[in-house]
């Protein structure tokens, strides 16, 4: 009976040794990558253009390493890294595509000359830029705002907010 209960013992402490270094090798591996595991990176690119509205567009690379990642996008700078993601910015001398598509310069109700998504009198405002006095306004200049300046370029958005920054309250 004596034998028997140093055995039990024995077995119970093997056992115990066992199920403790299993635990201590499984937490410690936890960190680490095993081979086994495909290295998939986020690749999020940001182009942040001219009038200041951003676009993204979402990629996935297998297997690279960063360096091999960023030298594939070279007009591009990272300005974010983690282990699954990295983003990178590029900016460029151009309007929005949004802009070009359907943008038009106009005024709110109080008086603010704004970017609309759409005709002023029936869409959201994208940008604002400034308080403009309508009463210093030619009646056909402001009309033309009510109706909405339609955005077709760089140049002209540049034209437009030269045009009004005259009346800047």
């Amino acid at each position: 009976m004596y034998k028997r209960r140093i055995s039990k013992k024995i077995y119970f402490t093997f056992l115990l040794s066992i199920i403790i270094v299993f635990f201590l090798s499984a937490w410690d591996s936890h960190d680490q990558p095993t081979l086994y595991t495909n290295d998939i990176k986020k690749v999020i690119l940001q182009t942040i253009y001219f009038d200041g509205e951003k676009s993204e567009e979402v990629l996935f690379r297998e297997g690279l390493s960063v360096e091999e990642i960023v030298s594939e996008f070279k007009a591009w700078q990272l300005v974010v890294q983690t282990d699954k993601e990295l983003v990178l910015q590029k900016y460029t001398n151009d309007i929005s595509p949004l802009l070009k598509a359907n943008g038009y310069f106009g005024i709110t109700e109080d008086g603010t000359l704004s970017i609309f998504n759409g005709k002023p009198t029936q869409s959201d405002v994208i940008q604002s830029f400034f308080h403009i006095d309508v009463e210093m306004l030619e009646a056909k200049t402001h009309h033309d705002l009510v109706e909405g300046i339609r955005v077709k370029d760089k140049k002209q958005y540049e034209s437009v907010l030269e045009t009004f920054e005259p009346y800047m309250e």
